[in-house]
């Protein structure tokens, strides 16, 4: 069964006009599917509308086999959803250390440093974000809005696993870093889907990268799937991107979905 399941899933901010269309996708625990496309393919509103900020325009949602209501972010996150949005919504003038400590358990709907055992919990799973993350340990008593573009995306990754996600989401992980740092977070997701078997769903443009860790890759065009394949023969075959991206024909026996 999928962790994360989207049938005939329409997107939009206005109804009766949707920019995603009859979106199907299914994640499987442990995978990464990178959605990649050009600049107002609809990648965001696709998944701000999955993590409930925007209202669904039609189709249905589930992770795990369980339905996530519309337009109900606190629903999105009790299946076990959780979002990087594209700006990483940390709390600026708070330190690295108060910024983590403000995660909740999406599946509990409590504080996660609460209690005894409780907090024995999260200091183990805090030392695993920072054991993937080192910055953040060095960084600890740092405001986020001091910290560098890099340290703050991983500080908002590092505060999503703190809710162990079923599905996690991430909109324009590299936006604004140098590649390096993209690839060094990019391993970090590979080993968090092996280690947790934690579905994910990254817009990167970047694409290359997104390839090497990604198991497959859906190229959103104009609201439409317009190519999905496995990451590996889509690395293999740039040209067969190439088309996609720009609504042209694929050879015969592609994974076109729709021109």
């Amino acid at each position: 069964m999928s962790m994360l399941s989207a049938r005939s899933l329409d997107a939009g901010h206005m109804k009766g006009n949707p920019v995603v269309r009859g979106i199907d996708l299914d994640v499987a625990a442990g995978e990464i599917v990178a959605l990649l496309g050009p600049n107002g393919a609809g990648k965001t509103t696709l998944l701000e509308t999955m993590a409930g900020l925007l209202p669904r325009l039609g189709g249905e949602l589930s992770v795990d086999g369980t339905a996530v209501a519309s337009a109900d972010p606190r629903s999105a996150v009790r299946s076990g959803l959780v979002l990087v949005p594209d700006d990483r919504a940390l709390f600026r003038k708070l330190s690295t250390e108060q910024n983590l400590k403000l995660a909740v358990r999406a599946d509990a709907g409590r504080p996660l440093f609460g209690g005894r055992r409780r907090r024995s919990e999260a200091a183990a799973r805090v030392a695993e974000i920072v054991d993937w993350f080192p910055s953040l340990g060095r960084r600890a008593r740092v405001p986020a809005g001091q910290l560098s573009g890099g340290e703050q995306q991983m500080l908002a990754i590092g505060r999503a696993l703190l809710q162990r996600p079923k599905v996690l989401l991430i909109d324009e992980l590299s936006m604004g870093l140098a590649p390096v740092i993209v690839e060094s977070i990019l391993q970090v997701l590979r080993r968090v889907a092996d280690a947790d078997g934690t579905a994910i769903v990254l817009v990167e443009q970047h694409v290359r990268l997104a390839l090497e860790v990604a198991d497959r890759a859906v190229v959103l065009v104009h609201g439409d799937i317009a190519l999905e394949s496995g990451a590996s023969e889509l690395a293999a075959d740039p040209a067969r991107l190439e088309r996609a991206y720009l609504g042209g024909s694929v050879a015969e026996g592609s994974d076109l979905a729709r021109n």
